[in-house]
This record gives structure tokens, sequence and C-alpha cells, in this order.
């Protein structure tokens, strides 16, 4: 079974940069896609971005494509998500999750515990 821990949230001022780390254990996950989603209070969680693990073949939702990046290191089985010029609606807990190649994108099953992000304005 993999598992999935987030880190490298917390607290920043609006314009700020903050990388998050998604490190992957267990099982390999080299035929899985990695994908970073996130929920604000009061709000249902939206994916964000995501990456073929292989490939690195990646995708960023548009309304944050040009301040998200998303990347992994397979040599430490991470995945990372690079968010700058943060602003206050990018608050949220941010999940990494994980899903068979394959699969869509309603099939995420592995999930990490989640990080907190807050941006302060």
């Amino acid at each position: 079974q993999v598992q999935l821990v987030e880190s490298g949230g917390g607290l920043v001022q609006a314009g700020g940069s903050l990388r998050l780390s998604c490190a992957a254990s267990g099982r390999t996950i080299s035929n899985y896609v990695v994908g970073w989603f996130r929920q604000a209070p009061g709000k249902e969680r939206e994916f964000v971005a995501a990456i073929t693990y292989v490939e690195g073949r990646s995708h960023v939702e548009d309304p944050v494509k040009d301040r998200f990046t998303i990347s992994r290191n397979t040599a430490q089985n991470t995945v990372y998500l690079q968010m700058n010029n943060l602003k206050s609606e990018d608050t949220a807990v941010y999940y990494c999750a994980a899903k068979r190649r394959g699969a869509t994108r309603d099939e995420y099953n592995i999930w990490g515990q989640g990080t907190q992000v807050t941006v302060s304005s």
C-alpha cells in the first residue's frame, strides 16, 4: 500500500511563496498519477494539479497555472507543488493524492493527511 505525507505548509504573506512536498512510501508509485487538491473553509475540495510519476507529464488548473508548478523527484519519491505570488484565496488545506494511471479524477483513492496553507493579506 502506498502512503503519502504532505509537508511544507504554513503562514505566508500575500505575494510570498511556499513549496509543498508529498513524500510517498510503501509500494512503488511508478504506475500512479499524483495530484494536489485543496479545500478552503466552507468550500468543496478542488483539484489543483497532477503529474504522471514516471514521465513527469503535468497539468495545472487554469486559475493557478500562472503561479503554481507541479514537479517530482523520482529518486526521492516526492512530488512538489511550488506556489508563487500567493493570494488570500489560496488559503486552504492542501492534500496530495494518488490514483492509478488511467483512472478518472474521481478515482484518487490514496490520500495524505493534508497541510494547512494560510495566506495573510
